[in-house]
Parts: C-alpha cells; structure tokens; sequence
C-alpha cells in the first residue's frame, strides 16, 4: 500500500514539473503575429504592367515588426501601398504610415508614394494584384483604378 502511495507521490511530482516546463517555455508570441514566416504575395513582372517595384517596396515594408501585412501595386509614376498593423500599433497609425511612406520616397523617388492603413484600400488592392496575376488588366484600367483608390484616400483625409 505504502509503495503504491510513493508511485503515485512520484508520478505527480513528474507531471507538476513536466507541466511546469511546459509552460514556462520561450514561447512569447502568442497572437501568431511573426513577420519573419509572413508569406509576401509576390505579382508578375511581365512586360505590359511592370510590379517589381510593388514587389520589393512590399518585402521592405514588411520587415517593419509594427506592420503584419501589406498590399502594393505600381504603375510607371506611382505606388500605392496598403498595410496592416497589428492591433496595439493602431495608436501610431499615423506615424507608421509617415516613417513607411518617407522611406519608400527615399527608396522610389521617380515615383509618387501613396501609403494608407485603411482596410478598404488593402482590400482593392489586394483585388487588383489578383488581376494582375491573372492578367485580366491593362494599364489603362490599372490608372483608372488606381486614381480612384487615390480619390478614396484623399476623401478621408
């Protein structure tokens, strides 16, 4: 009987530290939020509607920790850009847009930068690089959105 008490004495002390351990372990980011396995959609760089400028204006953009995601197209004179942040750094929207946008102009100076947080931006740019990579646009249509995306932008400003 005494042995059957010390196994089981035995057997919780192992799952208390086994537990412990657990749960004590280097794991911090809790949310999933890590920029560092962020998967960037990368748009064709065919002829017609060159986006390598959009592609690497995202990878940029997208080593920033505050920033967990983001969207970019480009025609010949402009990029615009949508990002999301994560939901602590929405007390800096502003400043996170300023630093993004003024490192882009340093990056594209032939180009005019548009950078915007706002929801509905990422989500017609996330639109229109599915367009894009399914080459259901040309360049006029792309200026044409484009301008409108930057009505929008400036309409809530």
């Amino acid at each position: 009987m005494k042995d059957n008490i010390t196994k089981i004495k035995i057997f919780i002390l192992l799952l208390t530290i086994i537990g412990l351990g657990s749960g004590c372990n280097e794991n911090q980011n809790q949310m999933g939020y890590n920029n560092k396995d962020l998967s960037i959609s990368q748009v064709h760089t065919s002829k017609p509607i060159d986006q390598s400028v959009a592609n690497h204006a995202k990878e940029k953009m997208i080593t920033k920790d505050e920033i967990t995601d983001g969207r970019a197209v480009n025609t010949d004179k402009e990029l615009l850009v949508a990002i999301k942040v994560e939901n602590f750094n929405r007390f800096r929207l502003k400043t996170i847009e300023k630093t993004v946008k003024s490192d882009l102009e340093k990056i594209y100076p032939n180009h005019k930068v548009v950078v915007s947080s706002d929801k509905k931006m990422f989500w017609e740019l996330e639109k229109i690089e599915q367009r894009l990579q399914k080459n259901n646009t040309n360049k006029k249509s792309l200026k044409k959105d484009l301008k409108k995306l930057e009505s929008l932008i400036k309409e809530q400003s």
